[in-house]
């Protein structure tokens, strides 16, 4: 049975408007840093509910560790918005992004010339 339905797709639509207005004013060639603070400040100017660096704890086998996991960014408490910078998002990239989700989250890569890319990852 086939569902049409796209978690969060009004909430991911305006996160990737930010990521695109961010990409035209900065282009590629910045730190992963640069573009999370100008992408806080878009967030903030469009009104995006965001935390940034937040600590999550992490379990093992129901029990807690001491290693936590911050994210770059959640979106609206529930849309993890992991950064790179980099040529081409890879696997590994992916699988970053996998190991981190409860629900969904975006990989943005500000790094590919010509333009941001926005991949959604849902479990």
């Amino acid at each position: 049975m086939k569902t049409d339905k796209i978690l969060y797709k009004d909430e991911v639509f305006l996160i990737q408007g930010a990521v695109f207005e961010v990409y035209r004013e900065m282009g590629c060639g910045f730190l992963e840093a640069v573009y999370q603070e100008c992408l806080e400040r878009e967030f903030h100017f469009r009104k995006i509910p965001f935390e940034a660096q937040k600590e999550l704890q992490l379990k093992y086998k129901g029990s807690e560790l001491k290693q936590i996991y911050k994210p770059d960014i959640i979106c609206y408490g529930k849309i993890i918005v992991e950064l790179k910078a980099v040529k081409e998002v890879n696997a590994e990239h992916r699988a970053q992004v996998f190991n981190y989700l409860k629900a969904t989250g975006l990989l943005v890569n500000f790094g590919h010339y010509l333009k941001a890319t926005v991949e959604r990852i849902i479990l």
